[in-house]
């Protein structure tokens, strides 16, 4: 019994859901977004009330029972008020600016390194050793911010590199001297 997929999703106000066949629109005031679901899933919209039933109970229907509970949601929720992650960068002289809609970060290496903005997702340099990273796609904002982390991971014995803002870098002791 999925407990994630039986939840009810409530659509705030200036927010629409369309249903064709197997595809889910959600169109808000920040964007609009699309996906696939299972044809296994049933989705009825009542009293601005979303619901997901499942067809069948065979086992792959069941465990995609949450998961399209939660898209749904997700979709929802960033079209109405939108998902940003946040990370910082620790180390002397690593710094991150933005030039346009590109992001440079320069983080130890012999050349500044450049993202360049994916289509609804937007950059934020607060001060020159913090980023956010703002969107309406859930998955995609997360993607980014993973592809900006992998720039210079924190490494364990000093803890330079970039890091999720409140993320705990374990420290380990380096060679001790005779």
């Amino acid at each position: 019994m999925s407990r994630i997929g039986l939840k009810l999703i409530e659509i705030p106000e200036g927010v629409e859901i369309k249903v064709d066949g197997s595809t889910v629109s959600v169109k808000g005031p920040k964007g609009q977004l699309s996906q696939d679901v299972s044809e296994n899933m049933g989705i009825n919209i009542e009293d601005n009330i979303v619901t997901i039933e499942r067809k069948s109970e065979d086992k792959e229907t069941r465990s995609l029972h949450g998961t399209t509970r939660s898209l749904i949601n997700n979709m929802v929720e960033g079209v109405s008020k939108g998902f940003q992650k946040e990370l910082e960068i620790i180390g002397v002289g690593y710094r991150a600016q933005l030039q346009g809609n590109k992001l440079v970060v320069g983080a130890g290496y012999s050349h500044p390194v450049e993202v360049e903005a994916e289509e609804n997702i937007e950059f934020e340099v607060p001060k020159n050793t913090e980023i956010i990273v703002k969107g309406i796609d859930k998955e995609r904002v997360g993607a980014v911010a993973a592809n900006i982390r992998a720039i210079r991971s924190p490494e364990p014995y000093k803890g330079k590199g970039i890091r999720y803002k409140g993320e705990f870098v374990r420290r380990k002791e380096g060679k001790t001297a005779k």
